[in-house]
């Protein structure tokens, strides 16, 4: 080796070479010589393996060796190396192995949850931990891991370190387990055989994986989370990636003793879904969290709030899940209990079976997950039968419930509140009611509710709330957060949208956003460009311009046309769109739209569904939603999903999906990659509802919204509050790129000759070896004096700036036809820019840099949009909490009763009397109900009213049978059913207050 290769290498090193020394003075890790001790065909220390069984079960051994003699220990490895084939690592460490006759061996002793037993607290401490570097794995070639970390002898991690001093960073190790560790044949690298996680590090990130599958392997970001953001903070005098090996403000390692086998014990489990398995590791934010909530409740023991302020794609279920196993078994500084039992209160089905499925994995007793959807007696009876882990629902979690609970004394209880996303059913009256009222309240209205049966009863001293939201409402935060140094209530825990947006977990669905204004004015723009006089695409756009802007059979046009231009393609052809309509009969119109619209242009590889409760009348006609989709409503989401529970396809794939209130929260479907809103929307609404398209699944780059109804303004306003900033373009006039090329020019870093160069030799063909490096070369150049400038605010600034170029360039040119051909090289030419500028965060993904080079593939996916960061700073603070609940009734109410008589009279010019209004006493009976009573006793008028409201709509619906001309007012006039419903309510609010 050359004098120049070897300081490489030893610079390579550095990284590893530091972790390893950590590991060994800090954590008790003996480290092993990989050549003299590691035995490649059985992928384990066999030494240690021995050593740890002969020393701490030397009966078991003894036993061995009687009965087979000179053959014990091939024997036993033979047994080891079957049972790890057919059951898996994590199955062999957590249940051991047997032999016959009856030869019983603990591969791993758990940390007991309390101390009280001291042989349990010698066998944890008696497992062996090492590490090995340099590791050469296999017996085909000779390649090496950097790091391999084993326990008692078997492998549970493997590392690539890479150093950012050689210029090699994390993401060069993630391509070299991609390209360079493939698992077949190799004991060590196969999923659930072999190491568990594997993780790929520099100095400042880490990521990791738990299955390798050459190019397919999806590595997910380890950090810490920087400043609101992806990336790890900055640790002094160490590497920012010292959380992995070094105890510190962060608490203890994460290859420390306790921490290694608590992952490896309870919280890694095995994922089964169909025929596809995953091994589940937790993400850093999920396993920081319940570590920290944890440890402050073992300190201060029940009765505490905690607010976990988590993100959508933040994998909340499986946070709850690992929360609520710890939680039952957690004791204090004296070994006692904290939490006898564990209440999850959810309205997600898939939860209920994740929750039972994940504890099962880890509780060898029966019966320890129980499902409550009964009255308090069954949650009592519960408790009495020892369930640690119970289920239930929020619309089921009544007063008498908590009641119980509070009334239980001596024991103590873990609560935990989930946010509600389910959708609805549809199937009669008061299934309609139920489902409205969970989609109705979403997390916060979970967590108001959860917060007024506390503020109404006080602090209960045996009785811990745990509050799961992605948005926290200002009563959540009183309720639930923790003071600050300001203060002011914080959460306990955050895991920020920004935060999962960077990381890549959810999409950011903002990038993509053109309103209804905007977009016409696009469109217009190219009606006074001559040149374009002529062609299809313009020819509509001509028309479109000359129509009124709320006509819905032009907004169809756009809709559609859109759709099957930019959308279609995406997800290799299983993209989904969704229509948010202002009302039912909106939806039923879009619907008859869309399909005349599709049809009468002949696009038969397009079909839409629609979404509505009850039934609807248009042009003499009555139409229900199962009868216009031609199966019942509950078969709607898997319908639209195209895909049967058992995997196979339905035969009628779908792709658009028209709704009003159904579906347009609580409704989690990853394909979808437009919306089209035709509805306003503010505050947590447009969050939720905008939010249905941020979920990721594989080929899922970006997304796309076309907004008739609300300014960008109104959606900012909207995000402000719930992520820390937005990188939303403020304005969608076209001209706007000329600006950004304008301003990006005025630095210095680009020269036009350089890009006009860079043109030729990129758009000359296919580019090889030669080409690309002439190419990087050209940019290299503005690379250069872009570091040149000492002025750090000069340099972000460009950076933000180019991206937005970048981001606003790729839309405009997906709405209307740009004829400049100046604006797509400098987007050729910023993509490389972009990719190569020097940057303090985490570096660019050298995979989408290579999909880049292929020009075809570049321009058609453009892989930049949506995935630039949010400029932080950018939120707005929530106003305190300033009204809890209906006013009582005063002379108003009767001048509101007045002004709504007034308003039916004004708005349709038919003479309706107060008596008119007295006709819906019926419907207002039918709705108060025991449950709605109950409901509206306990809650808010903030929180309760969407519940209410849908109740009552469905109850006046079902009493116009004959009733046609009030009817056909209530159902079209959104104003007058406003009017309508908030009068009784406000009569409901006063009852039902009067009479507790």
């Amino acid at each position: 080796m050359s004098t120049t290769h070897a300081t490489l290498a030893h610079k390579e090193k550095v990284v590893q070479n530091h972790l390893i020394s950590q590991l060994v003075t800090g954590q008790g890790y003996l480290h092993r010589d990989p050549k003299a001790d590691y035995d490649r065909a059985l992928a384990m220390d066999r030494a240690l393996v021995l050593r740890f069984l002969q020393t701490t079960q030397p009966e078991e051994w003894a036993k061995l060796v009687t009965h087979y003699a000179t053959t014990a220990e091939d024997t036993l490895f033979t047994q080891l190396t079957r049972a790890l084939k057919d059951r898996g690592l994590l199955d062999v460490l957590r249940s051991g192995l047997k032999i016959v006759p009856g030869i019983r061996f603990s591969l791993c002793f758990f940390r007991p949850a309390s101390g009280i037993e001291p042989k349990r607290i010698a066998e944890f401490e008696a497992n062996i931990l090492s590490v090995m570097d340099e590791v050469e794995y296999s017996q085909k070639h000779g390649g090496r891991l950097d790091v391999v970390l084993f326990l008692n002898g078997l492998p549970v991690a493997t590392i690539e370190a890479k150093n950012l001093l050689t210029g090699s960073t994390f993401r060069h190790a993630e391509r070299q387990y991609r390209t360079d560790r493939s698992p077949a044949g190799e004991p060590l690298l196969t999923f659930k055989r072999g190491a568990l996680v594997h993780f790929a590090l520099d100095e400042d990130n880490v990521s990791m994986t738990t299955r390798l599958q050459n190019g397919k392997t999806r590595f997910l970001p380890f950090n810490r989370g920087r400043d609101g953001g992806a990336g790890n903070p900055d640790v002094p005098g160490e590497f920012r990636i010292a959380y992995l090996y070094s105890d510190g403000p962060w608490g203890e390692a994460i290859f420390a003793r306790r921490v290694l086998l608590d992952i490896l014990g309870r919280f890694m489990h095995l994922e089964a879904n169909g025929k596809s398995e995953v091994m589940i590791f937790p993400r850093f934010q999920q396993l920081d969290a319940v570590r920290k909530l944890m440890a402050h409740a073992g300190d201060h023991g029940a009765g505490r709030n905690y607010l976990i302020q988590h993100s959508a794609g933040s994998g909340k279920s499986n946070t709850i899940a690992w929360l609520a196993h710890h939680a039952i078994n957690l004791h204090d500084a004296a070994d006692q209990p904290v939490f006898n039992t564990a209440i999850v209160v959810t309205d997600r089905v898939v939860l209920d079976r994740q929750l039972q499925g994940t504890v099962a994995q880890f509780e060898q007793t029966a019966g320890v997950v129980k499902k409550i959807d009964g009255t308090s007696r069954d949650l009592k009876e519960a408790i009495a039968k020892g369930a640690r882990i119970i289920i239930t629902t929020i619309q089921k979690f009544s007063t008498d419930h908590l009641k119980e609970l509070s009334g239980q004394g001596t024991r103590t209880f873990a609560l935990i509140i989930d946010e509600a996303h389910s959708s609805q059913s549809g199937k009669s009256a008061q299934a309609m009611t139920d489902a409205l009222t969970r989609e109705a309240t979403s997390s916060d209205d979970i967590e108001d509710i959860i917060a007024e049966y506390q503020k109404s009863r006080g602090p209960q001293a045996n009785i811990s709330f745990f509050a799961f939201t992605a948005t926290p409402r200002n009563v959540t935060l009183e309720r639930f957060g923790v003071e600050g140094p300001d203060g002011l209530p914080h959460p306990f825990h955050l895991y920020s949208m920004r935060q999962a947006i960077e990381e890549g977990f959810i999409l950011d669905v903002l990038q993509n956003y053109m309103t209804y204004r905007a977009y016409y004015q696009l469109e217009k723009a190219i009606e006074d460009d001559p040149e374009l006089n002529g062609r299809r695409g313009q020819r509509k756009v001509a028309r479109y311009a000359s129509l009124h802007p709320t006509a819905i059979g032009q907004k169809v046009e756009i809709i559609v046309e859109h759709f099957r231009r930019h959308v279609m393609g995406e997800l290799n052809g299983k993209a989904k769109a969704m229509i948010v309509t202002q009302s039912r009969e909106h939806a039923l119109r879009y619907f008859f739209g869309v399909r005349d619209y599709i049809a009468s242009n002949g696009y038969g590889d397009l079909k839409a569904l629609v979404a509505f409760s009850g039934d609807l009348k248009h042009n003499g006609e009555t139409y229900t939603e199962a009868e216009l989709n031609s199966f019942s409503e509950t078969e709607l989401p898997s319908r639209f999903d195209g895909v049967r529970p058992d995997g196979t396809p339905f035969p009628e794939q779908y792709q658009i999906l028209i709704v009003a209130e159904k579906y347009q929260t609580g409704f989690d479907q990853p394909k979808l990659c437009a919306m089209y809103l035709d509805r306003k929307l503010a505050g947590l609404q447009a969050v939720q509802t905008l939010s249905r398209l941020n979920r990721t699944m594989a080929g899922k780059e970006r997304t796309f919204i076309l907004d008739f109804q609300n300014s960008i303004e109104d959606i900012q306003n909207a995000f402000r509050p719930y992520y820390e900033q937005t990188a939303l373009e403020a304005i969608s006039d076209p001209n706007q790129v000329y600006d950004l090329e304008g301003r990006l020019m005025k630095f210095g870093y680009l020269d036009k000759n350089e890009i006009e160069r860079f043109a030729v030799t990129f758009y000359s063909g296919r580019l090889d070896g030669s080409d690309r490096a002439q190419l990087e070369g050209l940019v290299r150049q503005a690379v250069g004096r872009f570091e040149a400038d000492e002025d750090e605010g000069r340099q972000e600034e460009f950076r933000q700036l180019l991206k937005s170029f970048m981001r606003f360039y790729s839309f405009i040119a997906q709405v209307i036809r740009l004829e400049d051909t100046g604006l797509e090289k400098l987007y050729s030419y910023g993509a490389w820019l972009a990719r190569l500028l020097p940057s303090r965060e985490v570096p660019p993904d050298i995979e989408i840099t290579e999909d880049m080079l292929r020009l075809q593939a570049f321009k058609v996916e453009q892989k930049e949009v949506g995935s630039a960061g949010l400029s932080p700073g950018d939120h707005a603070a929530l106003k305190a909490i300033n009204e809890f609940g209906a006013k009582p009734y005063t002379e108003d109410e009767q001048k509101e009763l007045s002004e709504i008589v007034k308003a039916f009279n004004d708005r349709h010019g038919t003479a309706f009397t107060e008596a008119d209004i007295v006709r819906h006493e019926p419907s207002y009976q039918a709705t108060m109900d025991e449950e709605m009573t109950e409901m509206l006793k306990n809650n808010s008028a903030d929180v309760v009213y969407t519940a209410f409201s849908q109740a009552f709509f469905q109850s006046v619906v079902r009493g116009y049978q004959r009733d046609t001309e009030m009817r056909d007012i209530v159902l079209t006039d959104p104003e007058a059913r406003d009017q309508l419903i908030r009068f009784f309510f406000n009569r409901a609010m006063r009852e039902v207050r009067k009479s507790a």
